[in-house]
């Protein structure tokens, strides 16, 4: 049994769409989905830390690891995502090839998509006064990583030459293209693949009923809710 420690954050979707992808190829890989309401601080929690000590969603704890040992807890999106496809041996190829390829597209959405998206959407939505510079910066860089992936997409079906935990990451970080300040249809082939991406049924089963990520808990953000959210600092880990 897998608990995922979650809220629907492009992030936390990563996470969830693994183990809805999972159950639909077969694996022997049930889970049970722990909702941690962020907007009122349950990251916080003690508890929580001492799973995910960046207070930060997802988080796994795996309660019956391949070697048999004791429980698994893991914190980070990219790393869970790598544990789990290890762990069932699916979604990443096995060929050192193919891994490298997987695992380079896996940490190029980690270190560059996930963190720019996220920037541009906290100024195009969150911010309490326009940056123009903030826009036009993360705007545009955003844009070109759109157009690094349109590029990957032009001559494959997927990121790599199967289905793999590249496109499990990616796909959640796009789905709010539009909150980004991005039209899909300047970017054709990226277009098809979030297209088919978003037809697939474990994306239906994952992102049913879920609301606007930049809506948490699908409601729009309270003033104490901005507070729990953006308003930590280096005393928070104190």
């Amino acid at each position: 049994m897998i608990d995922l420690y979650y809220a629907a954050t492009p992030n936390g979707l990563k996470a969830r769409l693994f183990m809805e992808e999972a159950a639909l190829a077969g694996a022997d890989l049930p889970y049970r989905l722990l909702p941690v309401n962020i907007g009122k601080g349950e990251q916080f929690k003690p508890s929580f830390l001492a799973i995910s000590p960046n207070n930060k969603i997802p988080a796994i704890v795996d309660h019956a690891p391949a070697d048999g040992s004791a429980p698994v807890s893991m914190f980070e999106s990219g790393a869970i995502l790598l544990y789990l496809a290890e762990k069932i041996g699916r979604f990443i190829p096995t060929d050192i090839h193919g891994r490298a390829e997987v695992l380079q597209w896996l940490f190029w959405q980690m270190a560059g998509l996930g963190p720019m998206a996220g920037q541009i959407g906290h100024f195009n939505v969150f911010a309490p006064e326009k940056v123009p510079y903030a826009i036009e910066r993360y705007s545009k860089e955003t844009g070109r990583l759109y157009g690094v992936l349109n590029q990957r997409l032009a001559d494959r079906e997927f990121i790599v030459e199967e289905f793999s935990i590249a496109d499990i990451a990616c796909y959640p970080w796009l789905v709010p293209h539009k909150e980004h300040g991005q039209n899909l249809a300047e970017f054709p082939h990226l277009q098809r693949w979030f297209n088919a991406m978003a037809a697939r049924p474990a994306t239906q089963r994952t992102y049913k009923g879920v609301a606007n990520p930049y809506a948490p808990q699908g409601k729009p953000m309270s003033d104490e809710e901005r507070k729990v959210l953006f308003g930590q600092s280096a005393t928070t880990t104190r």
